[in-house]
């Protein structure tokens, strides 16, 4: 499929992209460009192909479940201005 001049227009114009008179031959011909590849992907046969969430076969290394900090509530709570039963208390910003 190929763009003319008018369909670059409008779609800039759609688009509210700003693009020049001397940029508009150089568009066309790029849009047109991109149209042509994705008609050839289009051809292509993926009838047996299955689909893929990522292009590499890989398994995603996850490390141990261990805990690596201590547990500090009561050292940080002993200097915040309102805690109650292990919650913060701020005021209140929407009502």
């Amino acid at each position: 499929m190929s763009l003319e001049r008018s369909d670059v227009e409008k779609i800039a114009h759609l688009a509210r992209l700003a693009v020049s008179e001397d940029e508009l031959d150089a568009v066309t011909s790029d849009l047109s460009n991109i149209l042509h590849l994705v008609a050839q992907m289009d051809a292509a046969d993926t009838a047996g192909v299955e689909p893929m969430a990522h292009p590499l076969h890989m398994a995603q290394r996850l490390r141990t479940d261990e805990v690596s900090e201590t547990d500090q509530r009561e050292k940080f709570q002993a200097i915040a201005p309102l805690t109650e039963d292990g919650l913060y208390l701020v005021p209140r910003v929407i009502e």
